[in-house]
This record gives structure tokens, C-alpha cells and sequence, in this order.
């Protein structure tokens, strides 16, 4: 199940028209009251939200969501007529899972719908992986600084995930894109540069960690001869 809030009529029918004919369930919602009714009957798999709404902003719809232990890991992905970073990267701070700027074509939705959600429900079942006093758990979904745990996005995990499986190696960002976004993402190699930003600010002094190789892409670890 899929819950769209769009207090645009046009946009929201559209949009609720294109999943269920594209074989997902999904539910649309006007206004921020009506969607958390519903939140509290049924949990969706997934959310799109819309920053601009009569009740209540959509920002602070997604910090309620996140606020609840059932929505940390629930994906949610934000739907803007805003095109600032500031407003992105507010949304990935807060736990939105990726963004998608008006006016979107339908089957670029669907694109990112089904990336998101082959994201949160494949998880990676191996131990984890460990460098220095950074440790990632996959099996439990968790990171810990210094013993201290971090909460992360999916896509956030994904890469820091990604980097610490690839120790010592630099990956390109086409190369993030391909691995986290999927190779129909149809975004700008700047999404990989805002995640690998919010990242950062989260680790902490731990930040040093994650080398930007200029021109390339990222790395962590030592460089692999």
C-alpha cells in the first residue's frame, strides 16, 4: 500500500491512477488530518509526500512520521514544487528517503517508487562491516559511532554501507547512483553529493572518514594499490 498526500486534486488522481495501473495499491490523501487517520488503521509501505499543504506542513508530517518507532524505517519519498537545496536537504535530515521536484512525468514516479522499495524491502542480511570506530550493522539495520547508534535513511545506510564493503576503494558517483538509486534513476549525480552531505553531518567528527576524491568520487579507507 502506497499513501499519496497531495492536496492537489489533478495530481494526487493522477498520481494514485498511474500506481494502481501499474499493479500498486495506493490511497490519496488531502490534507495532513485525513492522512494520519488512515496512518493509525493501516501502515503503508511507502509514502509520498508533498511539502505544501492547507493543514500542516509536510516537513513536519514526515518528523511525526519518523518520530514514531513504526515509521523510522518506513520509506518516504517528498513531491516539491521547491527546487532549493536547502528544502532537500531539510527533507533528508529529517528521514525522507529521496525527492522528486514538480511538475515529474508519471513513469519517472513509478521509476522511483520501485527503487525505493526494492531498497527497503532486499536488505542486506551479511554481519556488517567495521573501520576504525565506525560499525554497521546490516542484519540489525543499525550504526554505531564510538558505541553511540546513529539513525540513518535508507539511501544514507546504503551508501555508507556501500563504502565500507568497498574499503580503500574510490567509487564514482555514477557508480552510488547505479548501486543505491538503480540504474533507471533518472536524477543527477548532485543527489549522490547531498547524501554523502547529510551523511557526513550525522557521523559527526567521524566525517573525516568519508574522502571526497576530487573530480571522482568518494572513498573510505586507505587507497587500495
Amino acid at each position: 500500500m502506497i499513501y499519496c498526500v497531495e492536496d492537489d486534486n489533478s495530481i494526487r488522481d493522477l498520481v494514485i491512477y498511474t500506481l494502481q495501473n501499474t499493479g500498486f495499491e495506493a490511497r490519496g490523501f488531502a490534507s495532513a488530518a485525513e492522512f494520519f487517520e488512515a496512518f493509525a488503521k493501516q501502515k503503508p509501505h511507502l509514502v509520498l509526500l508533498d511539502i505544501m499543504l492547507p493543514d500542516m506542513d509536510g516537513l513536519e508530517i514526515l518528523r511525526r512520521i519518523k518520530s514514531e518507532a513504526e515509521g523510522q524505517k518506513l520509506p518516504v519519498i517528498m513531491l516539491t514544487a521547491k527546487s532549493s537545496e536547502y528544502d532537500k536537504v531539510r527533507g533528508l535530515d529529517l528521514g525522507a528517503d529521496d525527492y522528486i521536484a514538480k511538475p515529474f512525468g508519471m513513469m519517472e514516479l513509478v521509476s522511483r517508487v520501485k527503487a525505493v522499495l526494492r531498497r527497503s524491502i532486499n536488505l542486506p542480511q551479511s554481519s556488517g562491516y567495521v573501520y576504525k570506530d565506525l560499525q554497521i550493522n546490516t542484519a540489525a539495520h543499525t550504526v554505531t559511532v564510538s558505541g553511540e547508534l546513529i539513525s540513518l535513511t535508507l539511501k544514507e545506510f546504503a551508501l555508507l554501507e556501500l563504502l565500507l564493503k568497498n574499503e580503500g576503494r574510490v567509487l564514482t558517483r555514477e557508480t552510488l547512483l547505479a548501486n543505491i538509486w538503480g540504474y533507471d534513476f533518472d536524477g543527477e549525480t548532485r543527489t549522490v553529493d547531498v547524501h554523502v552531505r547529510t551523511l557526513r553531518q550525522k557521523l559527526g567528527e567521524e566525517k573525516q572518514y568519508i574522502e571526497t576524491v576530487r573530480g571522482v568520487g568518494y572513498r573510505i579507507g586507505e587507497a587500495k594499490k
